[in-house]
Parts: structure tokens; sequence; C-alpha cells
């Protein structure tokens, strides 16, 4: 990764990070309990799809709760 595209990549990251912040007036802890909260729904769906489609319906392909799985 080229020191631009880094640049760029933690310029984004920033953003995000400050629309997140000010979604919750600041409150960082606010912040942080949502994003948590959030994670786990998108694993519990996860977990879901992951146990109710078959490996034909996405080609042999089947999700995972492992990161980069």
């Amino acid at each position: 990764m080229s020191a631009i595209e880094k640049a760029i990549e933690f310029d984004e990251a920033r953003t995000e990070l400050e629309d997140v912040l000010a979604y919750h007036d600041g409150d960082a802890l606010a912040a942080v309990k949502s994003l948590l909260n959030d994670c786990r729904a998108l694993r519990a769906l996860l977990h879901d799809a992951e146990h109710l489609m078959s490996a034909g319906y996405t080609r042999k392909w089947k999700p995972s709760n492992e990161i980069g799985g």
C-alpha cells in the first residue's frame, strides 16, 4: 500500500469515526456501545445464515463467523 493510499484510508477512517461520535453527541462510550451492539446483531445474522444457507445456494461458499473466512 502506497503512502497516498494509507493517507486516504486514514482520512476515511477518521471521517467515519467523527460521524459516529457526532451521531452520539460526542459521547465516546455511547458510540462504542452502539458499535458493539451492531457487531453482535450482525454476528447473530451471520450465524443464522451460516446454519440456514445450503452450499449449493452459493456455489459451495458458506458464510463464516471467522474474520477473513
